[in-house]
């Protein structure tokens, strides 16, 4: 999408058009003319939902944590014309909807502090020599063919064996997650009624099926891994269902991984677009020095993050955003990709700048539904982008820039493919 022209007699723009392909490649522009024009708007989406768009950075801030705004979609006014058009697809047919994204306090503060140990910085950092190992092994795949597609190739297993790692579920039973997570972010577009979503219900279906049969084996074989510490929580009197617990490995699951399928492949994305930004990153890393890489993924994070909207929320009671009435049941969407490039709150917020220090970004959100997993993926995306510009340092894209193509969804932003090209390495010996 270009730049807007100059109005004429100094009317304003155009609303530009919301939600087309075009804007699905880049929606900035757009978002910087919401956030001048109409920085709390009533949208109707393509799903034929309409909702509250709310694009600036201090209007966002305050919508996260306002406790007046549910995360429950009982509290939807037009639930029954929208059912099933504002969660994750599949997931009411599944029994899968009892999860973070979807509660308010206090079962939220109950489950929340049920898995929350397993996302500590300190107990994410044991975690750190199986996510190398990890990256490696997917690079040792593709580095001596000189190419790659980086998001099915890296960008795309890497989180899914890493969270399935964690979870608990066996190596043997991996490839099959591997699978239903390719249908769900191949095809499922919350929110748009995109996409074969049947496809895509099955594949929850599936995935249930199987989290259930494993919370029932490991109940006679406890481990160290997080699905054990869930049944351990409820055996002492944390009264986890299993609906809950099977809900909330699903939704670990399927945000623990394709929200950094997306800030890996984005990021690279604007790394390979900003070469000087590259440059200073690679020779930091080729000095010892990880302070460049710490601040380049905050960075990274909001210049071109992965949600790009918060998930859904609902008034509970009439309230005010950015000045504007919002009646009780009206849904909301804080528009965190528009919010990040605020020039109110970030100085010369459409170029990056990895070595950004004031940088409260909310490319995970802010509250108490801020990113659980925010760790994890952090530690991922430190481990990926050191890994790639390290061993292969003249990586570079493999197709002009106006034909790679971004998937059209609503919650997350991120791409379809990412082929690049490199110097080929000789085959490690391991």
């Amino acid at each position: 999408m270009t730049d807007l022209p100059p109005p004429p007699n100094g009317t304003p723009p155009a609303q530009p058009e919301l939600f087309s392909w075009e804007f699905a490649t880049d929606p900035y522009p757009a978002y910087a003319w919401l956030r001048e024009h109409a920085p709390v708007r009533w949208t109707t989406l393509p799903s034929g939902v309409g909702a509250w768009l709310v694009t600036r950075y201090a209007d966002a801030r305050q919508a996260l944590a306002d406790g007046r705004l549910s995360k429950n979609p009982v509290h939807h006014a037009g639930e029954s014309a929208a059912k099933g058009r504002t969660g994750i697809p599949g997931e009411r047919t599944a029994e899968l909807t009892t999860h973070l994204l979807n509660i308010d306090p206090p079962d939220h503060t109950r489950l929340r502090r049920l898995v929350s140990k397993a996302f500590t910085p300190r107990t994410v950092a044991v975690f750190e020599p199986r996510v190398r190992e990890l990256t490696d092994g997917f690079i040792d795949a593709f580095a001596g063919r000189g190419e790659a597609d980086l998001i099915h190739e890296f960008a795309f297993p890497l989180p899914i064996y890493a969270i399935c790692d964690l979870l608990g579920v066996p190596r043997q039973d991996q490839d099959d997650f591997r699978d239903w997570a390719g249908m769900m972010v191949r095809h499922a577009v919350p929110g748009q009624g995109g996409g074969p979503r049947g496809g895509v219900a099955r594949a929850v279906k599936k995935m249930r099926a199987y989290l259930v049969e494993l919370i029932h084996r490991k109940r006679g074989d406890l481990g160290d891994d997080l699905i054990s510490g869930l049944i351990r929580a409820s055996d002492h009197g944390e009264h986890l269902t299993e609906n809950e617990a099977a809900a909330m490995a699903f939704i670990l699951l399927f945000a623990g991984f394709e929200t950094t399928v997306n800030l890996i492949g984005n990021g690279v994305h604007t790394l390979l677009a900003h070469p000087a930004q590259r440059d200073a990153l690679q020779e930091s890393l080729s000095a010892g020095d990880s302070t460049l890489l710490e601040s380049a993924v905050e960075e990274l994070l909001r210049y071109d993050g992965p949600v790009e909207m918060a998930t859904w929320r609902y008034a509970t009671g009439p309230l005010e955003i950015g000045g504007r009435p919002i009646a009780a049941g009206d849904p909301v969407l804080v528009v965190l990709a528009a919010a990040d490039r605020d020039p109110a709150r970030f100085a010369a917020p459409d170029t990056p700048d990895l070595a950004r220090r004031d940088n409260p970004h909310l490319g995970y959100g802010h509250g108490i539904h801020y990113c659980l997993g925010a760790p994890l993926a952090r530690l991922e995306a430190r481990t990926a982008f050191a890994a790639l510009l390290t061993r292969l340092p003249d990586l570079r894209l493999a197709v002009e820039p106006a034909e790679l193509r971004w998937r059209g969804g609503l919650i997350m932003r991120g791409l379809r493919t990412l082929p690049v090209e490199f110097t080929a390495e000789a085959p490690p010996v391991r």
